[in-house]
């Protein structure tokens, strides 16, 4: 029965207001100082660190105009993060990398031993890979002043300058208004050599040019090659286009590691001498803006390998100076380019000049094979049997570039986006267990990112713009996250089937990768690593320790692991995560989560 307020006087309550009153002034204050804890969530595991080791908050100002500092939620119904002592049955001596370049060190691309001992560079072999053996388990130390990055959408715009301190780019490009440093910041004001007037000026103009391209319903999957600083591809994000930016690492210092700090989808890779680890007929456009690339060199091998991964029916935008310009070198490269370009069966679909001046040409892959038998010369030659072998995309590792062209295959356009994501892709094999295998994966990943992965309280997404999915398959994965504020980069393991065609066909992007060696990108790329029973086969070709310090290498700190493997491959794993100063923790028995922290060894060695 209740009580008014006037009977609790009357029945002299008093000392129950007052106990009352003293408990709720208790919690307040209770509640008010624990505000200033640090959340544990923001803190590498310190059992296994050395004396000299200090937790570090993974925390950082933001720009006025940013969004509020990321802070991580409360674990709710999911995995606790393990602060216990795990017995580790190897001692790791890590020590950081050292030399010039240990801060943004890429193994196979910095082997400077390999390098210098190349007979030639005339096709950019000294950009290309060369692994070092055995592969190197130093860790990169952070640059001084690191912070967490700049969230997405701001990070497009303005990233922090202690994170990627390199100002060459800016004073080389300061009249092109491609990037500029403005107190704590690198500020990228979406312009470039053919930018003008701008990005967004730029795409609509393309698509003015030439409707049918329709940016982001017909066209989805875009290569920029030589992309700079990588703004095309990210003003594209807004138009649900989705652009693999490539460049290499060359003298125009950090251009990639720019991107990727943005948080646009980017990676090291040169047309030289080799095939780029992209499958047969994958992209709807590719785009080249003052690439510098010479595409008529060495037989035309650098375009030819473009129309093997161009879908058919794809186009290809060539922004250049050759274009629009009529000096006698500019026309000698156009003619060359006219010649290439029919012998390749490419049509011409459109040639313009903007209000700016620059100009471009808009061509065309032809969609059926028949055209190249009507040729009058079969040259270029159709290629052979033992240039399409693809069964294995092991095949895909280190392949020199052909000279031939690869015949287009019977295959339809995908639907327009987004209905390509959940379609049957044309790549598919047809017998009827392929398509329902494909379904049932797809519905399998809808599943199972909801459950244990975006309502899990163990990984803050608001802090995530970036994932590796290390083992991709059919890119379930990536196509569940689609409407999260990230994008995927999509791994096929050269040791397991070959699927990367339909990633692509279902508007996603991917790279083949051997995981045995080293990625071709910065250390500190990624915002969160994602694999599903890789380390099984993977643990059979190489040791799980050069896996996990690669894993270690891109990751940025305050970055987020899950793996979904078994016990036996999970308890292997953590411990090494452990030693390198990783919170981790395990969820139903087949889930590993790890988080990174800011720990580095000291300049000595710190074993654990």
């Amino acid at each position: 029965m209740g009580i008014s307020v006037p009977s609790f006087f009357k029945e002299r309550k008093f000392p129950f207001i007052f106990t009352l009153s003293l408990l709720l002034v208790c919690v307040t204050v209770l509640l008010f100082t624990n505000t200033n804890t640090p959340d544990p969530l923001f803190f590498y595991s310190d059992v296994h660190t050395s004396s000299s080791a200090q937790p570090v908050v993974i925390a950082s100002p933001l720009p006025a105009h940013a969004s509020n500092p990321i802070t991580a939620p409360p674990i709710q119904n999911g995995p606790v993060w393990d602060e216990t002592s795990i017995p580790v049955s190897v001692n790791f001596n890590w020590r950081l990398c050292t030399g010039s370049v240990a801060i943004d060190y890429i193994p196979c691309l910095d082997n400077f031993q390999a390098i210098k001992a190349l007979k030639s560079r005339r096709h950019m072999e000294h950009r290309e890979r060369h692994c070092p053996q055995p592969s190197p388990r130093c860790l990169e130390p952070l640059p001084k002043g690191y912070k967490v990055p700049v969230p997405w959408p701001e990070s497009r715009d303005m990233i922090w300058y202690d994170n990627v301190p390199h100002p060459k780019l800016v004073e080389y490009k300061k009249d092109q208004n491609w990037v500029k440093k403005s107190d704590d910041y690198l500020i990228f004001p979406g312009g470039g050599t053919q930018f003008k007037e701008g990005v967004n000026h730029y795409t609509d103009f393309i698509e003015k040019t030439l409707p049918v391209i329709e940016w982001g319903r017909h066209v989805r999957v875009v290569l920029d090659v030589g992309c700079g600083v990588a703004s095309f591809g990210g003003y594209l994000l807004d138009r649900n286009v989705i652009t693999m930016s490539f460049a290499p690492k060359d003298e125009h210092e950090a251009q990639i590691q720019f991107a990727l700090e943005r948080g646009i989808p980017a990676t090291l890779s040169v047309i030289g001498t080799q095939r780029l680890t992209f499958p047969d007929n994958a992209y709807d456009l590719i785009h080249c803006a003052r690439c510098r690339v010479h595409w008529d060199a060495d037989g035309g091998k650098p375009l030819l390998e473009l129309n093997r991964i161009l879908r058919p029916g794809g186009f290809f935008i060539w922004s250049a100076t050759p274009v629009y310009r009529d000096d006698d070198r500019d026309k000698r490269v156009w003619k060359s380019m006219e010649a290439l370009t029919r012998s390749m069966c490419w049509d011409v679909v459109a040639k313009t000049v903007d209000s700016t001046g620059i100009g471009l040409v808009i061509y065309r892959k032809p969609i059926s094979f028949v055209r190249y038998f009507k040729r009058k010369e079969n040259k270029p030659p159709i290629c052979g049997p033992k240039d399409r072998k693809n069964s294995s995309c092991l095949c895909y590792r280190y392949v020199p570039l052909s000279s031939c062209v690869t015949l287009p295959p019977r295959s339809s356009w995908p639907l327009p986006w987004p209905n390509r994501l959940t379609s049957k892709p044309p790549s598919l094999a047809t017998n009827p267990e392929a398509e329902e295998m494909f379904y049932k994966d797809t519905i399998h990943w809808s599943a199972l990112v909801s459950d244990a992965y975006v309502n899990n309280a163990a990984i803050n997404w608001s802090s995530v713009r970036n994932v590796m999915d290390m083992n991709a398959g059919y890119g379930g994965f990536a196509a569940a996250l689609t409407d999260q504020l990230l994008w995927v980069m999509n791994v096929i393991p050269v040791h397991v089937p070959d699927t990367l065609s339909v990633i692509f066909d279902r508007g996603l992007i991917g790279i083949y990768h051997d995981w045995c060696e080293s990625l071709n990108t910065y250390p500190r790329t990624y915002d969160l690593l994602h694999s599903s029973f890789l380390f099984e086969n993977l643990s059979q070709r190489c040791d799980m320790i050069d896996v996990v310090v690669e894993m270690d290498r891109i990751l940025r700190p305050g970055g987020y692991l899950v793996v979904q493997d078994t016990m036996e491959m999970i308890n292997k794993m953590r411990p090494i995560l452990h030693s390198l100063h990783w919170s981790t923790a395990v969820h139903k028995d087949q889930f590993l989560f790890g988080k990174k922290g800011f720990w580095r060894p000291g300049r000595g060695s710190s074993k654990s």
